[in-house]
């Protein structure tokens, strides 16, 4: 699944974060099984995510829903560009049941602060076993 995010060895789909003019705060990701990098995602995987930040108080919201992939081990926001695997930069509950939505609190506000302001150098990704 896309959120400008990747994925790693075991995940099954991976976005990018697509940002929204600059008044509003929610990121958009659409997740895509063939985005996985390095590959193969799920071919048929697809999702999305949204994620809302305040980096002042270190807070970041999110919603994921994904479709048409066995049950959801992991999820996170990497970092990295479209067609480069990066590193684990937040952790996500997994998707249970297609969906999940949680607030995280105590982020670096300088991480969220980047995230927010270069949304398409991160991306998120949804794991499972497969």
């Amino acid at each position: 699944m896309q959120f400008t995010l990747k994925t790693l060895m075991a995940i099954s789909l991976g976005a990018m974060i697509l940002s929204v003019p600059a008044q509003a705060r929610p990121l958009f990701a659409v997740l895509s099984g063939a985005s996985e990098v390095p590959g193969p995602g799920d071919a048929d995987g697809s999702g999305s995510a949204t994620v809302t930040i305040k980096p002042v108080q270190g807070r970041l919201c999110y919603a994921i829903l994904v479709a048409d992939i066995s049950s959801a081990t992991l999820a996170h926001i990497h970092q990295g560009a479209a067609d480069v695997s990066g590193p684990v930069k937040v952790t996500f509950m997994p998707p249970s049941s297609g969906t999940v939505s949680a607030c995280l609190t105590g982020l670096d506000p300088a991480l969220l602060k980047d995230i927010q302001d270069n949304p398409k150098t991160y991306y998120v990704n949804v794991h499972n076993n497969d």
